[in-house]
């Protein structure tokens, strides 16, 4: 039988020194933290985009009537409150001042559209006063401001 020749170092094998290797850069965007400032961020904006609308609190009377079509222009929005006192968007106006700030606004906008809120306890008399007080400030295009499911009347349900 032969006579077996042993290498130096014993095992057999060629011993290799262990190296680490260095963690090369990663190449990959995360994109989990984004998605996730994003979803907050969209949170954040659907409960506040309701609270941003120009509004006094009234009571609105509530019909079964189809909301109108939305505009490319801020709607001009007058509100007649409990107590009678008529608000322009967020300024309130007296009755005397009413149809001067109404014909300096017409003269501004390009529609002749005014939304008309008025709480539903108000006499129906109030409510047809401001209506001819818009009509002489220039603005005959006049929706009235309601809520959603009230009666139909007879009519076809939605």
């Amino acid at each position: 039988m032969g006579a077996g020749v042993m290498q130096p170092g014993g095992g057999g094998g060629k011993r290799r020194r262990r190296t680490r290797r260095r963690s090369a850069p990663m190449s990959e965007i995360n994109v989990t933290p984004f998605v996730d400032v994003m979803l907050v961020l969209l949170i954040i904006f659907m409960v506040a985009a309701p609270l941003l609308t120009v509004g006094v609190p009234v009571e609105l009377p509530k019909t079964a009537a189809n909301p109108l079509p939305g505009e490319q222009e801020e709607p001009l929005t007058v509100t007649i409150a409990e107590d009678l006192s008529i608000t322009i968007q967020t300024s309130r106006v007296s009755p005397e001042e009413l149809v001067p700030k109404l014909r300096a606004i017409a003269e501004e906008r390009a529609s002749d559209r005014v939304y008309l809120r008025a709480d539903g306890k108000i006499p129906y008399e109030a409510v047809v006063q401001v209506m001819g007080a818009l009509n002489a400030g220039g603005f005959s295009d006049i929706g009235l401001v309601t809520d959603i499911g009230g009666p139909s009347l007879g009519g076809p349900e939605n």
